[in-house]
């Protein structure tokens, strides 16, 4: 069977830092690159934090919305959280080094990634957050193996009412 998008409903911010905790718990050697879509308010950061504390990040987590990228140090490994909100153009994203984005192993989040287009690794899992009532919601997109490996042991078993 193959996996397509799936869309999960996060009753509260605790459900998205869950479903970040679920997605550390699984996180495939070759590594993983993410875009987090949505809204400003929509649980992006949320989510990264939570991914990026359950993989052993000890240090706070901050938003890199100033910054542009925040790197940690995970064991062997290197993660990365871009936030492209005050980007123009992807051009800017230049003088930033982001080579080391697209070393074996690298954990890449970036939230606005549609923002950085064309100069960014290619992605994995599209993540795109949204307002629901007095919650969010996810959709999962898979857009590599690793990624439809990860929605299908993300995506909730299937119902069995008939």
């Amino acid at each position: 069977m193959s996996v397509g998008t799936v869309e999960l409903i996060l009753a509260n911010e605790e459900a998205t830092m869950d479903l970040g905790r679920r997605l550390a718990a699984i996180l495939p050697a070759e590594g993983l690159v993410a875009f987090l879509h949505g809204d400003l308010g929509a649980g992006k950061t949320t989510f990264a934090r939570a991914f990026l504390q359950a993989l052993g990040v000890g240090e706070r987590v901050k938003s890199p919305t100033y910054s542009l990228v925040e790197g940690y140090d995970i064991d062997e490994r290197r993660a990365f959280h871009l936030d492209l909100y005050r980007i123009a153009d992807p051009g800017e994203l230049e003088w930033l080094g982001l080579d080391s984005l697209a070393e074996p192993g690298s954990i890449v989040l970036v939230e606005w990634p549609e923002r950085g287009a064309g100069a960014l690794p290619p992605v994995d899992l599209a993540l795109s957050f949204r307002h629901d009532g007095m919650g969010r919601a996810v959709r999962m997109e898979p857009r590599s193996p690793a990624g439809v490996r990860l929605v299908a042991a993300l995506a909730p078993p299937p119902s069995s009412h008939g």
